[in-house]
């Protein structure tokens, strides 16, 4: 039996973005919301993603809540484990299971101009209403699955990485890996020594740099968790370290340069075979793609039983992939390391809003446009956290999710302080914003770069990051701006 729900504020997902804006919503002592989550448990990407070797490329001091920290990361560098146990902590300090309807996926939205409301429906039928939807989906969780010829009829194991089956025991099977993005360079490492035989398809390699990862020390754990303040300091410190990366990344292509020698140095230090280092050396400049850190992927790739292909997937057999150049190599599981829809994860979404105004169809012929990565024009009283353009290559996109998730709590308060029945940026504010975005994107890497990545959409434009420095977004959001909005249905 279908059932409906009425509150103030829905919310959807329950990774950083999700937990963080129930807890600014406990903070401020409000009970009206709810949060929608598709799966058995919290933790959004870092549930999800449990393959061997699965890590964060950022370091967990500082991608963790400012208002949370955790003394006793085990590493500098967390393995997922870890961080899927601190969400859940998390969650259960602020009493945020009691909030989360599990097993409800949206699969669209409706906003209804005579109510001032939005209202969800899910995918087993039930419905939710409130005043304010605040999207915290992320980017990372649909995954992408190229439609390879054949694929059908083909008689071994399949599986994505962030779907991975840990009933299938890898140990002296022949596999095939489709991609050497983030999670491939994790997981190539972990199963390599297990395998019988690891194919590895590449497209386009990836710059890596050394991991400068460690174990954290008993007494650095002791420090943080007895002298207050102290792990504020550490933070501060590998946030400065972090931020100054953003130069480079934003129209300074000799510090990127720079760097593309020590990654070039890492692919000679570990690779013996010429040939071989000639195929994982990218022919475009650092950061224009995601730049990876690893320190055991390429001894990984130089052990004697695995072989990268450059030549791409033509077709897949019963027993096999046959590559562009004719080549079969007879496999028994192909895994998919080709990471996850972003610039069109909102496709399947049915988001309407003012005057039937569709989300995804104007998104796919407009491109991802937004206020500050956060509100849309035409949509009222709805928010995105870590919306398009506020994805980093270079910081913890936790710091831009505290500064959301502040500004969606206060555009909440404006709304309510001043009787209005809903709020939506100025059509002309959200132009000039993704104006002066993408003039700064321009400059950077990720444009001038010489590479095609998933930071970019079908057209071409990257709706992905944020160019330049996060404490630039800071003080964009630090502090809402009623002028960028217009107030509607004023009681």
């Amino acid at each position: 039996m279908a059932e409906h729900t009425r509150t103030g504020v829905i919310i959807v997902g329950t990774g950083f973005s999700g937990l963080g804006m129930a807890i600014q919503l406990r903070k401020e002592g409000r009970e009206d919301f709810v949060i929608l989550e598709k799966a058995d448990d919290v933790g959004g990407t870092w549930r999800d993603n449990t393959y061997p070797g699965c890590a964060c490329d950022i370091q967990s001091h500082m991608y963790s809540f400012s208002f949370e920290q955790n003394p006793n990361w085990s590493r500098s560098f967390s393995p997922q484990p870890e961080i899927w146990d601190y969400l859940r902590g998390v969650a259960r300090k602020y009493d945020l299971y009691e909030r989360t309807r599990f097993g409800q996926e949206m699969t669209g939205a409706r906003w209804d101009p005579d109510e001032h409301r939005w209202h969800v429906t899910t995918k087993n039928g039930d419905t939710f209403s409130g005043r304010f939807l605040v999207n915290g989906v992320g980017a990372l969780h649909l995954p992408q699955i190229p439609d390879l010829k054949g694929i059908e009829r083909f008689q071994g194991k399949t599986f994505h990485s962030a779907r991975w089956d840990h009933d299938y025991d890898l140990r002296g099977k022949r596999v095939a890996v489709v991609g050497t993005g983030a999670s491939a360079i994790q997981f190539i490492p972990a199963i390599a020594p297990d395998v019988e035989q690891l194919h590895v398809f590449q497209r386009t390699p990836a710059w890596v740099m050394p991991k400068p990862d460690h174990a954290m020390p008993e007494w650095a754990k002791s420090v943080f968790a007895k002298i207050p303040g102290t792990q504020r300091a550490y933070r501060n410190l590998l946030y400065w370290m972090l931020e100054a990366r953003a130069i480079g990344f934003n129209g300074h292509q000799g510090l990127m340069k720079v760097a593309q020698k020590l990654a070039k140095s890492n692919i000679d230090k570990h690779i013996d075979d010429p040939a071989l280092r000639a195929k994982l050396t990218p022919d475009y400049l650092m950061g224009c793609k995601r730049v990876l850190i690893s320190n055991d992927y390429y001894p990984a790739l130089n052990r004697d039983n695995v072989d990268v292909i450059t030549n791409g997937v033509a077709e897949v057999t019963e027993t096999g992939v046959i590559d562009t150049a004719g080549v079969e190599r007879e496999v028994d599981a192909i895994i998919f390391g080709t990471g996850f829809h972003v610039t069109d994860a909102f496709d399947n979404l049915d988001i309407i809003g003012v005057e039937g105004r569709k989300l995804n169809k104007e998104w796919a012929t407009e491109g991802m446009r937004t206020h500050l990565g956060i509100t849309v024009n035409g949509f009222p009283n709805m928010f995105f956290l870590l919306g398009p353009n506020t994805g980093l290559g270079h910081n913890s996109v936790v710091f831009m999710i505290e500064s959301q998730i502040r500004y969606v709590a206060e555009a909440i308060r404006l709304v309510e302080q001043t009787g209005a029945g809903a709020l939506e940026p100025r059509a002309e504010v959200q132009e000039r914003f993704n104006a002066e975005i993408q003039q700064k994107l321009a400059k950077g890497v990720w444009t001038q770069g010489g590479c095609k990545s998933w930071y970019l959409d079908a057209k071409g434009v990257n709706r992905t990051i944020w160019p330049g420095f996060t404490w630039r977004y800071w003080l964009n959001t630090r502090k809402l701006r009623p002028s960028d909005f217009e107030l509607v249905g004023r009681g």
